[in-house]
């Protein structure tokens, strides 16, 4: 799209605007809508209904052949898995930072964003989930979750200790925020983990909740989310 105003005016193509599959429910697409939102990007959201198997359907499977939410598209680019998005926010846009200058604070941020990521979140994907349901009993669902957010949370909370400031790794929000706040918030809200057993998380979750970039990432503020239909 072109503007252009009066005589001698030229006209500036306009940048285009992102748009995010997601799911309201996706810890994943959470942590994407974090990013967006911190770095004050406006996106288009299209909702994925993961409960329905609207991921697996042709057309979004040309854009991610894994069939996962979330996809970034950039124009032209196609970005799928919400690593590879935030890493190409970060190094497209330089505004808000996600991750620190210092190195050793750095590397404390990788470290957070793959525990969560690698050891943690696959283990409720709704793929895992459905095997346990089928292959072991639909009762082990819920303990085989629990059982790698404590392993995950108990880890976390070691690593942070003698790092944490207001948020993980100090007084800024960096990566290890976007991908704490979505998995805390689903250990409490979907997964019956007592957040007591872990204090250093809880109280960065509580500082995550007064954030307005974490406040409209959340699941029920999504418009695919059930809340937001029968409001």
């Amino acid at each position: 799209m072109a503007g252009g105003g009066g005589d001698g005016d030229v006209a500036v193509d306009e940048p285009s605007k992102l748009k995010l599959y997601s799911y309201w429910r996706s810890s994943c697409s959470h942590r994407v809508r974090i990013a967006l939102n911190l770095k004050g990007l406006c996106y288009d959201y299209v909702p994925v209904n993961l409960a329905k198997g609207e991921q697996y359907s042709p057309e979004f499977l040309k854009l991610n052949p894994l069939g996962y939410v979330p996809v970034l598209i950039d124009g032209d680019i196609i970005v799928s898995d919400s690593f590879a998005i935030l890493m190409y926010l970060e190094e497209k846009f330089v505004q808000c930072p996600l991750l620190p200058r210092d190195l050793e604070k750095r590397a404390l941020n990788y470290q957070v964003a793959n525990i969560v990521s690698c050891n943690i979140q696959p283990f409720q994907n709704l793929a895992v989930l459905k095997y346990i349901e089928e292959k072991v009993s639909p009762d082990q669902k819920i303990p085989w979750v629990q059982y790698h957010l404590r392993r995950g949370f108990t880890a976390l909370e070691e690593l942070l200790k003698g790092h944490a400031g207001r948020y993980a790794t100090g007084d800024e929000v960096y990566l290890a925020d976007l991908f704490l706040a979505p998995q805390i918030y689903g250990a409490i809200k979907r997964f019956n983990i007592d957040r007591t057993e872990f204090p250093l998380l809880l109280r960065l979750y509580e500082a995550y909740s007064e954030l307005p970039a974490f406040q409209n990432a959340m699941p029920e503020s999504q418009p695919d989310s059930p809340s937001s239909s029968t409001s």
